[in-house]
């Protein structure tokens, strides 16, 4: 490995080290954009099972991201936030 290469990277791991501490304040942080998919379907007055199959997944995979254990993504991810921003007019798209 290139010396330069691996001083840079044993310097960035030091400096996670004074993060990880509180030595040091991130250069930046990501925060993922959640989506609150109980609070979406509770808003629709649907059921798991009857959510689920008008967006067309498992419900397993509905429990999973109610619980917190899975996030959606994609086009699961875009769908939702349509419901949340518009429930009465998305829903009745899907319903074709």
């Amino acid at each position: 490995m290139d010396k330069n290469l691996f001083a840079e990277l044993a310097r960035s791991m030091e400096q996670m080290g004074e993060i990880t501490r509180g030595e040091r304040a991130p250069s930046r942080e990501l925060r993922p954009e959640s989506v609150r998919i109980k609070e979406v379907r509770a808003a629709t007055g649907l059921s798991q099972a009857r959510f689920a199959r008008v967006i067309n997944v498992q419900v397993t995979t509905l429990q999973n991201w109610e619980q917190g254990r899975r996030v959606p993504t994609g086009p699961a991810k875009a769908l939702l936030r349509a419901i949340e921003k518009d429930p009465k007019h998305v829903l009745k798209a899907l319903a074709c």
